[in-house]
Parts: C-alpha cells; sequence; structure tokens
C-alpha cells in the first residue's frame, strides 16, 4: 500500500529539477539577472529538499517496514514537501515582478499553483499524523485514503509546470540558463516509480 503511494509521489524531484530547466548588456539584462539569481538560488535549495523526501518514501515502500516507520516517514516527507513548494512561491513573491512581458499575472499564475501544490502536501501531513498504528486494518484503511488523495497531485504538477514554465522569456530565460539552480540536473533516484 504504501509502494503506491511512494510511486505516484515519486516524480516530484524531476518535476521540479524540470521546473528550472532552461534553454540555453543592458538594464533589463541586469533586472533579469538579479532576479534569476534570486529565484534559482531558492529553487536548488528546495530541489535538495524535495530530492530527500521522495528518497525518502520510495526507501520506506520497499520491504517490510512496521506502521510506526512508515508513519514517521510519510509525515516528515509530506511536512518537507510542503516547505519545500511554500518556499519557492515565497521565492517567486521575493525575487519581484520578472521582468518579462505580462510579469505580474505570470508570477500570480506560478505563485498559486505552488501554494495549492504546499497546502496539498499540508493535508496529506495531517493525514498521515493521523494514521493509527495500533490497527493494521485501520492504518491500511488509511493509507488507501491517503493515496487516493494523491491522485489531484500530478495534475497540480502540471499546473506548477505550466505556471513557471510561462516565465521562461527572452533575458530571464537567458539569466536562468547561467543559474546552477536554474540548470536541469538530470533525474532523481526514484525517477523509475514516477511513470505511475
Amino acid at each position: 500500500m504504501n509502494k503506491k503511494l511512494a510511486t505516484i509521489l515519486a516524480g516530484g524531484a524531476v518535476l521540479v529539477l524540470a521546473l528550472g530547466g532552461c534553454d540555453d548588456g543592458d538594464e533589463g539584462e541586469d533586472k533579469a539577472a538579479r532576479w534569476a539569481k534570486t529565484y534559482c538560488g531558492a529553487l536548488r535549495t528546495q530541489n535538495a529538499t524535495i530530492d530527500d523526501a521522495n528518497e525518502a518514501l520510495a526507501r520506506i515502500s520497499e520491504g517490510d517496514k512496521s506502521p510506526e516507520e512508515i508513519k514517521k516517514t510519510d509525515v516528515k516527507a509530506f511536512r518537507d514537501l510542503s516547505a519545500a513548494f511554500d518556499n519557492l512561491s515565497r521565492a517567486l513573491k521575493k525575487a519581484g515582478v520578472p521582468p518579462v512581458e505580462n510579469g505580474a499575472r505570470l508570477r500570480k499564475n506560478a505563485t498559486g499553483a505552488l501554494d495549492r501544490l504546499s497546502a496539498s502536501y499540508a493535508g496529506l501531513q495531517q493525514q498521515a499524523e493521523k494514521l493509527n498504528t495500533g490497527d493494521q486494518a485501520e492504518f491500511a484503511d488509511g493509507l488507501q485514503d491517503i493515496t487516493d488523495d494523491m491522485k489531484e497531485v500530478p495534475g497540480q504538477f502540471e499546473a506548477v509546470e505550466k505556471a513557471l514554465g510561462d516565465l521562461r522569456q527572452g533575458e530571464l530565460q537567458a539569466a536562468m540558463a547561467g543559474e546552477p539552480g536554474c540548470r536541469k540536473v538530470g533525474s532523481s533516484p526514484s525517477a523509475s516509480a514516477s511513470a505511475a
């Protein structure tokens, strides 16, 4: 049961790394460079958190783990994922309006998508905290409920990906390409499960 849950979650790190993936000297360039530095620095940090959470979920799904261990891992992973996406939203706000056409609207779309994803993980964390490890049947039912609620997350990932992709324009796209945090750096160790 927890393996199914981890499978649904496993693509998270890969997706976020892709969000920052960018294609390969005036004031506009300076604004773009400052904006990219602020956002991409945060992205790099949060990618590490998301990687760790997804790896923990993948590990807990392998072999026989106790209900207590599953619960502890799931609670922490959901908490970390919620915080990571919240921090990405905050970083977009801190970076200011991106120097692209309709920048204010596009930033609002992106922060809204990130906030919704963060809230979903916070809700999953609360569900995981309520899992009854003393009753195997009730515990299994609780995990199934979490798995069912996770079905909404892939659509939310897609909304985030589209919203952040819309920001990659012109000088800003070039500036992001120069920032390590916004370079696509390969797949997560748990990527093999992301096809589910």
